[in-house]
């Protein structure tokens, strides 16, 4: 796919063959470096000069590559560079995988974003995103809520037992559908006897009670009776929740709704 500019009338053609090549060294089970900071100023001017600058960017480019023009005639100042990004890793990067660590604040310590797929010039949140959950839609297509603690600020771990409650009426108000997923301390399904990693609009066998709430059972070990039809597995140590509500109501876009407390119940 390329803009109707380009088209000469004839057929543009890729070699593909020729394009990088960047191995997956994954093994599934956690997150994958790609970017290494020891090597990050080296390679900075290449993108700076594949992915060109949103309008308004264009002094920061310069700056930037001010930068790396003078370190590449500077050894110690390369090396302030390696370390800066070394330091900025560890310290800023890292620190972005965790959920509470970014977003706006909602109640019972969820969090969540306005700006998806448009962040502008809000890096923090571009990279928090990119860090922790690689990919978002905008708002208006799929609102996101957060959470790693349950309400009283105690990271979720499946040693616990949780309960997440709906009250009647006041499942995620959508015009597509909703889901509440788990994740483990990675941000990957986990594996699990009965292959249930989300549940929400699609469940059909869910189980309401007489007043129309619904309570989701988060925790290692089946429910007893009744309940575990409304069984959300989780992993023996911590673990991360996800609500994707797809085509929200305004309600939910201007923040008259947001989730319930995650209860732990033992």
């Amino acid at each position: 796919m390329y803009p109707l500019s380009r088209f000469t009338g004839h057929a543009e053609i890729k070699d593909w063959a020729k394009i990088p090549n960047f191995p997956n060294t994954s093994t599934g089970e956690e997150e994958t470096k790609w970017v290494q900071p020891e090597s990050f100023f080296d390679e900075l001017g290449a993108i700076l000069k594949e992915v060109p600058p949103l309008p308004g960017e264009e002094s920061l480019y310069a700056n930037m590559q001010s930068v790396l023009d003078a370190a590449s005639k500077d050894s110690k100042l390369h090396a302030a560079l390696v370390a800066s990004a070394i330091d900025a890793d560890e310290n800023l990067i890292t620190p972005l995988f965790q959920f509470h660590n970014s977003g706006l604040p909602l109640p019972h310590n969820w969090t969540t974003i306005n700006n998806g797929a448009a962040f502008g010039t809000d890096y923090y949140s571009r990279a928090a995103v990119a860090k922790s959950n690689i990919f978002v839609n905008s708002a208006r297509e799929t609102k996101y809520f957060y959470q790693d603690s349950d309400g009283t600020g105690q990271q979720l771990n499946g040693t616990h037992a949780y309960t997440v409650s709906f009250a009647g009426g006041q499942l995620p108000p959508v015009k597509g559908f909703w889901s509440l997923t788990l994740f483990n301390q990675h941000h990957f399904f986990s594996p699990n006897e009965i292959k249930r990693y989300s549940v929400g609009t699609k469940n059909k066998t869910l189980v309401t009670a007489p007043d129309g709430s619904l309570t989701i059972y988060v925790q290692a070990t089946p429910p007893a009776n009744d309940d575990r039809a409304n069984w959300l597995p989780a992993p023996k140590e911590n673990f991360v929740l996800y609500i994707r509500a797809y085509w929200p109501e305004e309600s939910v876009l201007n923040g008259i709704w947001t989730p319930p407390v995650v209860t732990r119940v033992k």
